[in-house]
C-alpha cells in the first residue's frame, strides 16, 4: 500500500473510531454513573452490598462475623471506594475499590501480597512494588445478583467480561458492569497519583480483558482463592497506550465521574 493510500485510510478510521468512542460512553452513561463512595454513609452502602453478595448470595464470608449486615475487612480504612449507580432505577448496581499501602506500620501489605506469599515473581514483581506510594490493588468487587443475570453469571461476583470477537451481541445494550467497576478502580487510582495496580482475578477474566486492549502483566503462579486466581498488574501506560477504542470511550467517562466526584 502507497503511502498516500496509508494516509489516507488513517484519515478515514480515525474519525470513525472517535466517533465509536464517543458513543459507547454516551450508551454507558445512559444507564450508569460511577460514585465515589467518599461519606460514611455512602460506604455503608459499599459494605452492605458485599453483604449480599459475598454472605447471601455466595456464601463466601460468614455473615456471623458481620453482625450488623455489612462486610468490611481491616483493608477497607485504606482504600478508595466507588459505587456505580444504576440510572434508571435509581439504585447501586455493585462496587469496587482502591486499596492503598498506610504508611504505618512499614510492612503493610497489599491483600494479595498476603494471599500470594511466596509465589510471586520476584524479578517481575520486586521492580513494580518497589515505591509502595505508587501502586495500589482493585479488590472487593461485587455487582448484585440482580444485575448478574447473563448466563453464568450467578457464580460470579463480579458478573461476567464477554470476550471481544467483533461481533455484538444484540442482547447486550451496554459495556459489562464489570468493566466499568475495574475502570472506576484503577481511575481512582490514577487521579490519586499511582503509576498501577494490582488485581487478584482468574487468568481466564485477565485474557479477556487482554482483547479489549487491557493489558494486565501476570507478576505470579496461580493460587486457590475460590477458584484459581493469579496476581496481575496494570500500569498507566499499558492502560492509556493499549485500550481499544470502545473501552476508551467507557474510561473517558468513568474518569470523569471520578473526577468529579471524589472530594476525599
Amino acid at each position: 500500500m502507497t503511502d498516500h493510500r496509508i494516509t489516507s485510510t488513517l484519515g478515514t478510521l480515525w474519525p470513525v473510531r472517535l466517533f465509536y468512542r464517543a458513543a459507547v460512553g454516551r450508551l454507558f452513561h445512559r444507564y450508569f454513573r460511577v460514585v465515589a463512595a467518599d461519606t460514611d454513609a455512602l460506604r455503608a452502602e459499599v459494605f452492605r452490598i458485599r453483604y449480599e453478595v459475598y454472605c447471601e448470595e455466595l456464601g463466601w464470608e460468614d455473615p456471623a462475623h458481620c453482625p450488623d449486615g455489612q462486610e468490611v475487612d481491616e483493608y477497607d480504612g485504606h482504600a478508595l471506594h466507588s459505587l456505580l449507580l444504576h440510572k434508571p432505577s435509581n439504585s447501586y448496581a455493585g462496587c469496587v475499590r482502591l486499596v492503598h499501602v498506610p504508611a504505618e506500620p512499614a510492612d503493610s501489605q497489599l491483600p494479595f501480597e498476603s494471599a500470594c506469599r511466596g509465589r510471586l515473581y520476584d524479578d517481575v514483581y520486586g521492580p513494580l512494588a518497589r515505591d509502595r506510594r505508587v501502586v495500589g490493588e482493585i479488590s472487593r468487587l461485587a455487582v448484585r445478583e440482580r444485575f448478574r443475570r447473563r448466563e453464568n453469571e450467578r457464580h460470579h461476583p463480579e458478573g461476567q467480561v464477554p470476550e471481544r470477537n467483533g461481533r455484538t451481541d444484540p442482547r447486550r445494550k451496554t459495556p459489562p458492569i464489570a468493566m466499568g467497576l475495574y475502570l472506576a478502580a484503577a481511575c481512582s487510582g490514577l487521579q490519586a497519583g499511582k503509576e498501577g495496580v494490582f488485581a487478584l482475578m482468574e487468568p481466564r477474566l485477565a485474557r479477556r480483558l487482554r482483547t479489549y486492549g487491557l493489558h494486565f502483566r501476570q507478576v505470579g503462579d496461580g493460587i486457590e482463592h475460590r477458584g484459581t486466581r493469579a496476581p496481575f498488574y496494570i500500569s498507566r501506560d499499558d492502560l492509556y497506550g493499549r485500550i481499544s477504542p470502545r473501552v476508551r470511550g467507557l474510561l473517558d467517562v468513568v474518569c470523569g465521574d471520578v473526577r468529579f466526584e471524589r472530594r476525599d
